[in-house]
């Protein structure tokens, strides 16, 4: 049985090294390759903005203003607030700054992919897709740096249809909530994004502050992704289609992220959820990738969506049950060879995690605003929260998960995010 375990845990690590090895090289790309020259300053295109907002009178009049003094001709620049079966004053304060507002009423058909859809085909009505070049898609909450659109203009001159930009922290400091959330959007950003970039692979979208040309909102025929993670969907299925999505690291955005544990509970296990269901609808897709025009981006995507937590999962289950079989059967050798199975899989989970904060940590010391004394003491809870996912794979697979609102409070600018180190 000793033999068994020790085999057991060897494939799960093959298994496991096999998969997401190449995430490892991605790293050495985003420290050690060389970026492409800046582009230059192409031409001034015309944008669409969508703010889907329910319930954010206290927070968009940030976004609003951020977008009022980007370094970009204000008048290629169109801001339109879905106003999302609001019960407060968001579409009065929009309209305050100047944005032109949709109002959406239906709560059948609830989440941002609706909100979205419904806003494309007014603006196609009453306007025409093609009156812009692309459509701009940022939550309420988020707060823009100056330079951001001038920044994106430039990657999309350079050809890309989808682009997907740099997502950091408007209160990183405030917990190891927080500073998880942080860490793991910034890593993401350089590590994963702009690593795809560097070797001329596909990026994915993550949320919110991504840019999609009007040429693919008019074959989508508007926004046809419905799932709990809308996002990923929107990536999975482009990329199967061939796009090549973009990433530009110089249009830096601040999110507000959630500091209670209820609060990034529900958001995550949304999240969580929302990756099994687009696993079950395009992991087929993404295979015929693979194994027919052998895609590495279809690869990467897999790997994205795959329910890479229940390998460690699997392997945190199994040995705990060996460990019990072997106390109740007085087999101690058993016991303490799971045993030691399950600590080393704690142990190495832990700090393979606190390896990837740290090189994060250093490469983007510029881009985190807190004291440096919470950087340090947030570095050793970072694999803490990851680990939190755990229990959530196990949650989502069985719970039925719908979409909720996450209050969002703070107000403030990109200048005042930047002082807080």
């Amino acid at each position: 049985m000793v033999g068994f375990i020790e085999m057991f845990n060897f494939i799960l690590l093959l298994l496991f090294s096999g998969c997401y090895l190449y995430q490892v090289v991605y790293v050495f790309i985003g420290l050690f390759k060389k970026e492409k020259p800046a582009a230059a300053d192409g031409e001034k295109h015309r944008y669409a903005v969508l703010i889907p907002a329910r319930n954010e009178e206290a927070v968009i009049g940030g976004l609003l203003e951020s977008i009022r003094k980007q370094d970009y001709p204000q008048e290629l620049i169109s801001v339109y607030v879905i106003a999302d079966n609001c019960t407060d004053r968001t579409a009065e304060c929009s309209e305050q700054y100047g944005a032109k507002v949709i109002r959406r009423f239906n709560k059948v058909q609830v989440g941002k992919g609706y909100a979205l859809d419904y806003a494309l085909k007014r603006i196609d009505q009453e306007e025409g897709i093609d009156s812009f070049d692309g459509f701009l898609v940022f939550d309420a909450d988020n707060v823009l740096d100056p330079g951001y659109f001038s920044a994106i203009n430039r990657t999309y001159s350079q050809g890309y249809e989808i682009i997907t930009s740099y997502r950091n922290s408007k209160n990183y400091g405030t917990n190891w909530i927080t500073a998880g959330y942080g860490l793991w959007f910034i890593r993401e950003s350089r590590f994963l994004n702009g690593a795809r970039m560097k070797i001329g692979s596909s990026c994915a979208i993550s949320g919110t502050g991504f840019l999609v040309s009007s040429k693919v909102i008019r074959q989508d025929r508007g926004w046809k992704y419905h799932l709990l993670t809308e996002d990923i969907e929107f990536s999975t299925d482009h990329i199967i289609r061939g796009y090549k999505i973009g990433y530009c690291k110089d249009a830096v955005l601040y999110d507000e992220q959630p500091e209670t544990f209820k609060a990034s509970w529900n958001q995550r296990l949304r999240w969580t959820k929302g990756f099994y269901q687009v696993f079950a609808h395009y992991g087929k897709g993404l295979l015929g990738g693979i194994f027919k025009r052998h895609s590495f981006q279809c690869y990467d995507m897999l790997m994205v969506i795959a329910p890479a937590t229940l390998i460690t999962l699997t392997s945190l289950g199994a040995n705990l049950i060996f460990a019990l079989t072997g106390l109740l059967t007085d087999n101690l050798i058993m016991a303490q060879t799971a045993a030691a199975s399950l600590l080393g899989c704690l142990v190495s989970i832990y700090l393979s995690l606190f390896l990837f904060g740290t090189v994060t940590l250093i490469a983007e010391q510029k881009q985190i605003y807190c004291p440096k004394w919470k950087q340090i003491l947030y570095l050793f809870t970072f694999p803490v929260f990851i680990f939190t996912y755990i229990p959530m794979a196990v949650a989502a697979l069985r719970k039925k998960v719908t979409w909720t609102r996450i209050p969002h409070t703070i107000l403030c600018s990109a200048d005042q995010i930047c002082s807080k180190k």
